[in-house]
């Protein structure tokens, strides 16, 4: 016989010839000379030295251990006294009851949701972030569950989580926020064959994500095209000279024209605007030499009205001298007035009226 002593928060498995006795607790113990004991801590999972089906034979071992069996699409959180531990994955586990309160919670990763009670500080853990799926939808956008390309469901804003399995999980998103589109440098032909280009606007929202996103592809490409359509149908309609006297409604007629074909995009157009109409370099000269023209054309016109209203203002004077031996001496003394401002000196003599020897002496100058 021999004595063996087990410890408190120890247990001993009994063996002889290499096959499994019994257990024994904490106390002193008397065994044969052909028994073998093996320790095991109480507070350490117990990993059997034999088969544990064997084990597990001996209804007093099974009483004493937490059997957990973890299948190949499950993983368990193991907890020890409510804290954390580790992950176990698919196999089958034994620990000990009695000194440390082990806990377990099952999760079935053949799902995609994570519908089981587990602390969202641990979805940051490395033991399990390894089986979970993280997606971000910002507070400005909505986002389309696809699961294995099978719309699921609409998301708000948000951190979602999904267990890690085989299922394809994708998020579309569209952002809802005021959004604008520009088209520049678009070339277009007005009615007679004039080549402009034109910088344009709209500012749009997304409002059925379902619409914008399921039932529309690339919802932005085509509301563009919406827009350049709307764009050359208005243009074309036009002349030049009418096209450039109406130019501030071409954003209105293009708002109307786009608003039903959004709606189907699923997005509102809020506003249209023109920034710019600009000819191109053929136009633009032609249209410069056009300018210039007309602005010659005008002053030849100012200058004839000029000369008409001075002719005739010197017609009615010269009637009125006609008329009046005192308007006629007056105006004499306005040439000699001019005239002396200019000259030094004059003399004259003799006969005639003074306006008459004032013209012989400039004839005789000349």
């Amino acid at each position: 016989m021999k004595r063996v002593r087990i410890n408190a928060g120890k247990v001993g498995l009994v063996f002889k010839n290499g096959d499994y006795q019994r257990v024994i607790t904490q106390g002193i113990h008397w065994l044969g000379i052909s028994r073998v004991v093996l320790m095991f801590d109480l507070t350490k999972q117990f990993f059997a030295p034999v088969a544990i089906e064997l084990l597990l034979q001996d209804e007093t071992l099974k009483e004493m251990l937490n059997i957990v069996e973890v299948k190949d699409n499950e993983i368990v959180l193991v907890y020890e006294n409510g804290i954390f531990k580790n992950v176990l994955t698919a196999g089958k586990y034994q620990f000990w009851k009695g000194l440390i309160e082990f806990n377990f919670v099952k999760a079935d990763l053949g799902k995609i949701y994570i519908t089981e009670n587990i602390e969202k500080v641990l979805f940051s853990n490395y033991e399990l972030s390894k089986y979970i799926r993280i997606y971000e939808v910002a507070v400005y956008e909505k986002a389309l569950l696809m699961v294995d390309d099978v719309y699921i469901k609409t998301l708000d804003s948000g951190t979602y989580r999904f267990w890690k399995n085989d299922a394809t999980i994708k998020m579309v998103k569209a952002d809802l926020r005021q959004l604008q589109l520009e088209i520049s440098g678009q070339e277009l032909l007005t009615k007679d064959k004039a080549a402009i280009r034109i910088n344009f606007y709209t500012q749009y929202k997304v409002i059925d994500i379902e619409t914008a996103l399921l039932s529309n592809k690339d919802y932005e490409k085509q509301l563009y095209i919406a827009m350049q359509l709307a764009l050359r149908v208005y243009v074309g309609m036009y002349t030049l000279d009418e096209l450039l006297e109406r130019k501030e409604n071409i954003a209105q007629a293009v708002f109307k024209d786009v608003k039903s074909a959004a709606t189907k995009l699923g997005v509102s157009v809020l506003t249209c605007g023109l920034r710019d109409v600009i000819l191109t370099g053929e136009m633009k000269e032609i249209m410069n030499q056009v300018l210039v023209a007309q602005k010659k054309a005008q002053a030849n016109t100012i200058t004839r009205r000029e000369e008409t209203a001075s002719t005739r203002s010197l017609l009615n004077t010269a009637k009125l001298m006609e008329d009046n031996d005192m308007l006629f001496k007056l105006k004499e003394m306005e040439y000699v007035e001019k005239i002396a401002d200019k000259i030094g000196e004059i003399t004259v003599s003799g006969n005639g009226g003074m306006v008459t020897q004032l013209k012989d002496i400039f004839a005789v100058s000349k």
